[in-house]
């Protein structure tokens, strides 16, 4: 069982930055991959990047891409999503992911494990 918590979300203005982070149990493998999804209300929650934990081979929707960034410090087992020039289109509760799988995925139902969220506002 690997539990996932979440912190680093706030309020934040158009242009600005936050860095998110994931600390995860013990247990995370190297075939673990970890990935970051957001849902905004009244819509799906949907992908944002994700990271192979043994290779830190990355992964992002077009949406962010150049803006996010996806990190993992093996030492801590603990995931970053460093997110910058945020739109308020980013505002959204911000998940951290991880599945027993070598390979990445887009899809929230192949990911095993969840946090608890974190939101991110981003104000006009």
């Amino acid at each position: 069982q690997v539990h996932l918590v979440e912190s680093g979300g706030g309020l934040v203005q158009a242009g600005g930055s936050l860095r998110l982070s994931c600390a995860a149990s013990e247990r995370t493998f190297s075939s673990t991959t970890m990935g970051w999804f957001r849902q905004a209300p009244g819509k799906e929650r949907e992908f944002v990047a994700t990271i192979s934990w043994r290779r830190g081979v990355t992964v992002y929707a077009d949406s962010v891409k150049g803006r996010f960034t996806i990190s993992r410090d093996s030492a801590k087992n603990t995931v970053y999503l460093q997110m910058s020039s945020l739109k308020p289109e980013d505002t959204a509760v911000y998940y951290c992911a991880a599945r027993d799988y070598i390979t990445s995925s887009f899809y929230p139902h192949e990911y095993d494990y969840w946090g608890q969220g974190t939101q991110v506002t981003v104000s006009s």
